[in-house]
């Protein structure tokens, strides 16, 4: 099996075409114990300290093992199959065992601080230097100076906490795929626009029934909480939304077996052992320490002064929205399954259209076309098709060349389907390097979960695109230039690789704000049927709606990253108090409408309890007030020019942000860029919330 896996090809390209459940353990197998006769060898007394004998002979067994699993990690999140999720969790503690080992080798510490100590170090370039500097840093994180017996629960630590994440990620997804809400009677779906309609009769076609079917996936449940004038129907639909992976799942098959209450609870005692035995007083002190945030209690801090300046307006939004609801709707009392509705009619009322009326000029191949012209404008870059092999059909692949050379290249995974992990993400698929004298050009995975085309009368149509889905596809590609327009040539700080957890966000939601520009919109826009572009008395409403209820989605967002943050800091899983009353508490101190009692979203928050944020959540909003004052350089820009589009600043922003990679610090990045430290004002001005 191994002779011809092609999980141990890594001559080009993943083989999706062949891979199969199979050959998973196989590669993991051969991968591992040649990874362990490396670090054998390494480790040795003879084997002399220096870059090239010690150092990158690691980044080449980090670099293999990594590629390999990552592939398998990846097919478990796009066509999760109950052979490959076999295949995952068998091999899963083994590479966990071996990462936990590689951190608590005492002798390649030893190694690695020898060499920091040499007189060879003073000599390394700048990026091996942080190299160095992040690997000492990640024994001790790792354990390494731990006692033996110390180490041993450590590592047992690592591989129970990677597990119960899986299971957590794993019951989400089965319970989104799960659920099912046929609905017979086309009256009951008043409200709802027809292409909504059309994709549920789609989806109930398939599994031979009659009438509209719907799932938890997010385009196909959320027009209901948008657009349908049934209350029911939107209350049902709330509920199963929220209460999926919980122990009140009503409609849930397996209800029980995919409750992660538990899980939650698991991991948040995992995670405190594990700092305790680190040294430290809570998990929230581990997550900062390679992070650009301080401690704890700044972040808190951050967060509490963001909620302070958000709250009035967060408190004008929902006055406004339940009289709108009680006047205009009927509505005395305003609930959670109320909100999405009421907020879209006040909006469609206070700016004379609607969000369905913008779908309609979003095409996804205009918008894919206006996003690569956009790139290709500000970073002097051409876009154009390529051929690999994917693991679905609806998967498309794409190079970035400069001066006819190659830069990076992309898969764009769009729709939502079974089997495949809702939200969306960039996820690394291989990082640049120089090995060997060849230079290895970045790859990545740009993972969407948007409504597929729907076909009508036999013929499939255009997929049209939300403004919302507009946003997250230039956000997700903003990390995919994270990744791809790096030019560092060492793996380990490559791209996104050992860049700061809260800066990583930084180009993702810089993209996002060019989603609202004229001069980016016109290219990417044509009606559905008329196919004239955005006409701009409507761009002119959405952007004066641009900042409706930003007031309650910032609360939002600072309510979430302090439930997390608290979570991870001055919860104790082992007292009295449960983790819902914990969510009750901050809500009761800065939530402005409170969610029914059976809400459980805890229960699918992956990205705290199998995503990576834990205790990092905040970083959407730190990053977001980087994020804002970079994109202040372009306004700043077109204030002279007359356009956003400055091939000048998206020239100094590659260089600065893009091309650095993890090679030093994010602020050093950021301060290169724009001349001095960020600002809050470029973030609470884009919100609407300056004083």
């Amino acid at each position: 099996m191994t002779s011809n896996n092609p999980l141990l090809d890594f001559s080009a390209l993943p083989r999706f075409d062949a891979i199969t459940a199979e050959h998973v353990t196989p590669a993991i197998d051969t991968l591992l114990a040649q990874a362990r006769a490396t670090v054998a060898q390494l480790a040795a007394p003879e084997t002399p300290v220096s870059w090239d004998s010690f150092v990158a002979p690691q980044d080449e067994i980090s670099e293999t093992l990594g590629r390999a699993w990552s592939i398998v990690g990846h097919l478990s999140s796009v066509v999760d199959t109950p052979e490959l999720r076999a295949a995952f969790n068998e091999n899963q503690p083994k590479v966990t065992e071996f990462w936990t080992e590689l951190g608590q080798n005492e002798a390649l510490f030893g190694k690695f601080k020898q060499l920091r100590a040499s007189d060879e170090f003073a000599a390394l370039s700048p990026e091996r230097k942080t190299i160095i500097e992040h690997a000492l840093r990640g024994f001790r994180l790792g354990g390494a100076e731990l006692p033996d017996d110390k180490k041993e629960r450590f590592g047992a630590i690592q591989e129970e906490q990677a597990a119960v994440s899986t299971r957590f990620s794993e019951n989400v997804l089965d319970a989104t795929n799960d659920y099912k809400l046929l609905v017979t009677d086309e009256l009951e779906l008043a409200g709802l626009p027809d292409d909504v309609k059309q994709a549920a009769r789609n989806s109930a076609e398939k599994d031979g029934k009659e009438g509209y079917q719907f799932s938890l996936h997010f385009p196909s449940f959320y027009p209901i909480l948008q657009f349908a004038d049934n209350r029911q129907l939107r209350e049902k639909v709330y509920h199963a939304n929220v209460t999926k992976a919980s122990e009140l799942g009503a409609g849930f098959s397996k209800k029980d077996e995919w409750d992660n209450s538990a899980n939650i609870v698991k991991l948040l005692a995992l995670r405190h052992e594990e700092a305790v035995l680190l040294g430290y007083r809570n998990y929230a002190e581990v997550s900062l320490v390679p992070k650009m945030a301080q401690s704890p209690e700044q972040v808190i801090g951050f967060l509490e002064d963001l909620a302070r300046r958000a709250r009035p307006y967060a408190e004008q939004d929902l006055a406004e929205l339940r009289a709108f609801a009680k006047e205009e709707l009927g509505l005395d009392e305003l609930k959670a399954w109320d909100v999405p509705y009421a907020s879209e009619k006040l909006q469609e009322r206070r700016y004379a259209f609607s969000a369905q009326e913008v779908k309609q000029y979003f095409p996804e191949h205009k918008v894919i076309d206006g996003l690569f012209r956009l790139v290709q404008q500000l970073f002097s870059v051409s876009i154009t098709p390529d051929t690999a092999s994917t693991w679905h059909p609806d998967v498309r692949f794409y190079r970035i060349e400069r001066d006819g050379e190659l830069v990076g290249q992309f898969y764009l995974d769009l729709y939502a389907r079974t089997g495949k992990r809702g939200g969306a993400w960039m996820d690394d698929a291989r990082g640049r390097r120089r090995h060997q004298g060849q230079l290895q050009t970045p790859v990545a995975y740009l993972t969407c979960n948007f409504t597929e085309p729907a076909v009508v009368d036999g013929q499939k149509q255009p997929a049209l695109f939300t403004h919302d889905e507009v946003i997250t596809l230039f956000h997700e590609f903003g990390h995919g230039l994270h990744h791809m327009l790096t030019q560092v040539d060492e793996i380990s700080v490559s791209g996104i690789a050992g860049v700061e957890w809260d800066a990583v966000e930084l180009p993702s939601q810089f993209m996002e704000n060019f989603c609202w520009e004229w001069d980016v919109l016109q290219h990417m826009t044509a009606h559905a049927v008329t196919g004239e572009p955005l006409p701009r008395a409507l761009y002119d409403k959405m952007l004066a709606a641009k900042n409706f209820q930003s007031g309650m989605q910032t609360l939002r967002q600072v309510e979430f990253s302090l439930l997390d943050m608290h979570l991870h800091y001055d919860y104790d899983p082992a007292g009295t108090q449960s983790v819902q009353q914990l969510i009750d508490d901050v809500r009761s101190q800065f939530a402005v409408l409170t969610p029914p009692a059976y809400n459980r979203f805890q229960n699918s928050f992956g990205h705290i309890f199998a995503g990576g944020y834990a205790a990092g959540y905040y970083s959407y909003k730190w990053a977001e007030v980087l994020s804002a004052d970079a994109y202040a350089a372009f306004e700043e820009a077109a204030a002279m020019s007359g356009g956003t589009i400055s091939a000048e600043t998206g020239k100094r922003f590659q260089q600065e942000i893009l091309a650095m990679g993890g090679s030093r610090p994010a602020l050093e990045s950021f301060t290169a860029f724009r001349g001095r430290e960020p600002s809050i004002d470029a973030l609470l001005r884009h919100s609407g919330m300056a004083a």
